[in-house]
């Protein structure tokens, strides 16, 4: 059950806490902070684009005492539709910019692209979300799930309704890390915090000393890091373990993250998720350590949220994805190697290798 919406608060003063709906997701809502400029709101994050979202956004900025049209930027922590979604549609009603870090930008141009290129393909494109069916299947079999295994898997907890799919907007900025952001009367620096996303961007406050961390930093879980098809080189969770330590070291007492609540004690969170993190990667070497196996023989052996026989297909190709991730970062290390040129994906450890714990 998804949780109740908290009501829309001030923070500290100038900066406000909007709940904006996240349907048909058991997250419920992304939480949007408006901040009062002094050339008008600033938005970290939108929310997700659906006529709910949106009423919910205005409700917001109507609380706060001003309106979506005296918006005078976006940033985006980074290019998720839960929080870039509306982007477009604030811009559209006040013209105001949107900014993300470049790497973020990129994936938005690949996007359009394919997009670009289906709507060639077909001469009557739907408009409603688009059905990821056969990209689900070819990611579990190259994982080496059987059709035995994908017929018998649980039918998903939510259904998803229908809807018009608009195509996330390309920014009009883009912000580095260490940039002093455009909020006209605020301090405010960006942290590239790369890892959830190739461009996830957090913000520090100084002088309120307040992070608004986006999904980086999460109260109570921990945001999905997996291989992305557009960065197979890369190493993802590499990365957000080196960002989780960047942001450790800045002077904090409240974290603001985009679900669940605010929190204190950043550090401790850190060191927590860090944690959780290295418990996976021991796990998969102890799994190694009994011989070869397939992504998805390794991914169903893991301590999940819930046992792997009650996951839905779609959260069945979140945890291969992320285990792919946690694979990669063995495999850089010299602590895994993957099969080459073998389907399903195969991965055992390096000869003499003992398993870290």
């Amino acid at each position: 059950m998804a949780p109740s919406l908290p009501v829309t608060e001030v923070v500290r003063p100038g900066l406000w806490s909007i709940a904006v709906p996240f349907p048909d997701n058991p997250l419920g809502y992304t939480l949007v902070y408006l901040i009062e400029s002094d050339r008008g709101p600033v938005l970290v994050d939108a929310g997700w684009d659906d006529d709910e979202s949106w009423d919910a956004l205005v409700d917001g900025f109507r609380a706060a005492g001003t309106n979506v049209a005296e918006c005078y930027g976006v940033l985006v922590t980074h290019v998720h539709p839960d929080h870039h979604g509306l982007s477009g549609r604030v811009r559209e009603a006040s013209d105001a910019w949107v900014a993300m870090h470049e790497r973020d930008a990129v994936t938005i141009q690949h996007l359009s692209s394919a997009m670009e290129q289906d709507g060639k393909r077909d001469r009557h494109p739907t408009q409603t979300s688009p059905d990821f069916t056969d990209e689900l299947l070819a990611v579990l079999v190259d994982a080496g799930a059987s059709e035995t295994e994908l017929a018998a898997a649980p039918a998903p907890t939510v259904r998803r309704r229908a809807r018009q799919f608009r195509p996330l907007v390309a920014p009009d900025r883009t912000v580095d890390d260490g940039e002093h952001v455009d909020v006209p009367g605020w301090d405010i620096t960006a942290v590239w915090t790369p890892g959830h996303t190739p461009g996830h961007l957090c913000f520090h406050v100084p002088e309120h000393r307040i992070l608004l961390s986006g999904d980086h930093v999460l109260p109570t879980i921990t945001p999905h890091i997996s291989i992305s098809r557009r960065d197979r080189a890369g190493d993802p969770l590499g990365d957000f373990l080196d960002s989780l330590q960047k942001v450790a070291c800045l002077d904090t007492d409240e974290v603001l993250p985009a679900h669940r609540h605010r929190f204190g004690d950043l550090g401790q969170r850190v060191t927590e998720i860090t944690r959780h993190h290295l418990d996976h990667l021991a796990d998969i070497e102890a799994i190694l350590a009994d011989g070869p196996a397939s992504l998805w023989q390794i991914a169903a052996r893991l301590r999940w949220n819930r046992p792997w026989d009650q996951y839905p297909l779609g959260l069945r190709r979140s945890a291969v994805n992320e285990t792919a991730a946690h694979l990669r970062y063995l495999a850089r290390r010299d602590r895994a190697v993957r099969f080459k040129g073998v389907r399903p994906f195969t991965f055992g450890l390096p000869e003499g290798h003992l398993p870290e714990r």
